[in-house]
């Protein structure tokens, strides 16, 4: 049974969602604090982390960089705030997903699915590494460097990347990318796929021109020897 931790000071709100999460056959468990999901993540694994940005003692962006320093765990954001900033801070933390309150339960269970999908930890196989100039991608490991330093992506900047550079030269609409990527087509905002862009191309450094804009159309990765 995969596990669920829910982290809100509202007692409503943690209510509807693990009654919905116990429907669907996840195995929840649940604290009011930031602090506390980190306390209880120091002993004890989960398979998801569900949790809101605004809490009394500590926030949600806090609780989820320091639960990212020991353990790797996906985490839904929610949030009573959309906007930009909040996202683009989110993701710069590790966040999955974020949704902003009020919500549709069925689609947070959805988003929860599809995330947890996404997350399986495959055997890896022989080593496959892909080079390009001094930027080295090594697909089992999901680790990339840049001339030799290894850079911190988080799981959804490295799946643009390796969806961008197995497929080179090609435009990749951003409902391609969301679909390949976040594994849905419809519930996510394509302006998502900007936000997690800029983010990776600032980890990328001198080779983030390999990421092309495409107007219009969305973006390609272009091998420029």
């Amino acid at each position: 049974m995969q596990k669920i931790l829910i982290v809100d000071d509202e007692p409503d709100i943690t209510t509807l969602i693990k009654r919905y999460a116990v429907r669907e056959g996840y195995d929840v468990t649940t604290v009011d604090d930031g602090s506390k999901a980190i306390e209880i993540c120091k002993t004890e694994d989960f398979d998801i982390i569900v949790m809101d940005v605004m809490m009394p003692d500590t926030d949600g962006f806090t609780a989820c960089r320091k639960i990212h320093e020991t353990k790797d765990i996906p985490v839904l954001m929610l949030s009573a705030r959309g906007t930009e900033y909040d996202k683009l801070f989110g993701f710069e933390v590790g966040v999955d997903d974020y949704v902003t309150k009020p919500f549709s339960p069925k689609e947070l269970m959805a988003r929860i699915k599809v995330i947890l999908r996404r997350h399986k930890k495959t055997a890896p196989k022989n080593e496959d590494t892909i080079k390009i100039q001094g930027l080295e991608i090594n697909l089992p490991g999901h680790t990339v460097t840049v001339d030799g330093e290894k850079t911190d992506l988080t799981a959804k900047e490295y799946g643009i990347l390796e969806y961008l550079v197995k497929n080179k030269g090609i435009v990749l609409s951003r409902d391609q990318i969301l679909s390949e990527v976040w594994g849905y087509d419809y519930f996510g905002d394509d302006r998502t796929v900007d936000w997690q862009i800029k983010l990776l191309r600032g980890k990328l450094g001198k080779y983030r021109e390999h990421i092309q804009t495409i107007r219009g159309a969305g973006y390609k990765f272009e091998d420029k020897n």
